[in-house]
């Protein structure tokens, strides 16, 4: 795998210094932010290949990067959380925001190498034009899918809704993490998501003998393979 940079967004300097002095021992570029706003900031220069994102930040909670980050970046950048919090319905507020892998401190600094190589390899798969999730197959530059080989009839919408979700896939996607990626500042009233879900549904699961797309109660969506 290439050299990886990796943006490491902890207040905690001894931590900081030693995942960095770590992660620059296997080659890869590491910048280190202190604050969400810097981290915020350097995101918004800088397309990296990973983010490392502590929740316990001096000026704003990581889960609030997390989700601007998500929304604004012009790459998808997986994002790997790094906290202390270890509570299901912590993970469960996390993935639900954006985060693609979750790490509880104190962490073994080799498993953290191997979480950041699976996912920079995840993610370069979910770039490819062509997406394929069990029996689904999405292409993104005919904008067109298939399941079981059989075409589905989807609007606009519900296309970017199917790559969005395929693309996070294992992870769901929260309510609003898909309303600002896919409306941006123009959010519609709270009943279109729930109607272009329906569609979707209608389309993608309806026909076949298993769903695909879930509910997540209290979360969002995701794809089920």
């Amino acid at each position: 795998m290439s050299a990886l940079s990796i943006l490491l967004v902890e207040d905690h300097l001894p931590i900081a210094g030693q995942v960095t002095d770590f992660l620059q021992g296997h080659g890869w570029q590491v910048d280190h932010a202190r604050t969400g706003q810097q981290a915020l900031t350097l995101a918004a220069t800088n397309p990296y290949h990973l983010v490392l994102l502590d929740l316990n930040l001096p000026d704003m909670d990581g889960v609030e990067v997390c989700e601007h980050i998500k929304q604004s970046a012009e790459i998808n950048m997986p994002i790997l959380m790094l906290t202390a919090r270890d509570s299901f319905e912590d993970k469960a507020m996390g993935f639900g925001h954006g985060a693609d892998d979750y790490l509880t401190k104190p962490f073994d600094l080799r498993e953290l190498v191997l979480r950041c190589q699976a996912l920079a390899k995840r993610n370069d798969l979910h770039h490819n034009k062509l997406l394929e999730l069990g029996d689904l197959r999405i292409d993104t530059t005919q904008k067109a899918a298939w399941r079981e080989e059989q075409i589905l009839t989807l609007t606009s919408i519900g296309f970017k809704i199917l790559v969005l979700l395929a693309q996070a896939y294992p992870n769901p996607l929260s309510r609003s993490a898909l309303l600002h990626q896919i409306w941006g500042d123009a959010l519609p009233d709270s009943d279109a998501l729930k109607s272009h879900i329906y569609s979707l549904r209608n389309e993608l699961d309806k026909p076949f003998a298993s769903p695909m797309l879930k509910t997540i109660t209290n979360v969002g969506y995701k794809l089920d393979v």
